[in-house]
């Protein structure tokens, strides 16, 4: 899903200019997102609870609303990715999501890809163009429905994946790890996992193989790495899911720095 975060003045309306243009330029779903103190309620039927933590309607053309708790901006567009493929965000940011600032303001944490001092200065033309040019926010989920929508995928019995996620400590005496932070030549390690991918399910009784690693910071419990593959018995699947993640690591050109509660270092100054 290609996401773009809108903050400063006027955040709303330039969000929804821009979502209105990508509907009608770009092919896929569009969502919004409105960050801010209150949301809109959903309507209760008669007898049904006022008091209970999460609160759906759901129509029979399958059209619903939603309202829960306990819930940050990154886990949202999480639950979207796999049914959106575009998604703009009014009102906040985040250190990995790309962003437009509008006027003055200086949102920390940010990606910020455009600036325009007004929002009518704001090209949105220019930016629903370039909106599939951003770091895409890919999930394992969204991974999975890829190689679920395999043409081979009814000879499948099994699907393994593979997750990597920040540790914060490797032993009890380690220092506590704050951030991670990974960096990728453009295109070069795309092309390299997409190589790895093409070369893994070559193999027999492996149908697809897809790979995806996050670039940016990270904290704590975050998912860095994803691998999924798709494969006729469990055997296959989960040899070969080893591999991508052990292939990625060795040939994969992509640089971490960690930081933590005393130091800060790119890994391959500590030989690792």
């Amino acid at each position: 899903m290609q996401t773009l975060c809108v903050v400063g003045g006027d955040a709303s309306a330039v969000a929804g200019a821009l979502a209105t243009r990508i509907a009608e330029t770009h092919e896929g779903r569009v969502a919004t997102v409105d960050y801010g103190d209150a949301v809109d309620d959903v309507a209760v039927a008669e007898g049904a609870s006022t008091t209970a933590d999460g609160r759906f309607s759901l129509t029979s053309d399958g059209r619903w609303v939603g309202r829960g708790d306990d819930r940050s901006l990154v886990d949202l567009l999480d639950s979207l990715a796999s049914d959106y493929a575009y998604a703009v965000v009014a009102g906040t940011s985040h250190h990995r999501l790309p962003t437009v600032v509008v006027g003055d303001s200086t949102p920390e944490p940010a990606n910020v890809v455009a600036e325009a001092p007004t929002a009518d200065a704001a090209d949105i033309p220019d930016l629903a163009a370039q909106i599939d040019d951003v770091e895409p926010h890919v999930t394992l989920e969204t991974l999975i429905d890829r190689v679920e929508a395999s043409p081979l995928a009814e000879r499948s019995g099994a699907i393994a994946t593979f997750t990597g996620r920040v540790r914060v400590k490797d032993s009890p005496e380690d220092d506590r790890t704050e951030q991670l932070a990974f960096e990728k030549y453009e295109g070069v390690a795309d092309e390299r996992m997409a190589a790895i991918s093409d070369d893994l399910t070559d193999r027999e009784g492996v149908f697809e193989v897809v790979m995806h690693h996050r670039v940016g910071a990270m904290g704590p419990g975050e998912d860095i790495v994803f691998v999924v593959v798709l494969a006729g018995h469990r055997e296959e699947a989960f040899r070969t899911v080893e591999d991508g993640i052990n292939r990625l690591k060795a040939e994969v050109p992509i640089f971490k720095k960690e930081t933590t509660e005393a130091d800060e270092f790119w890994l391959h100054e500590r030989g690792e």
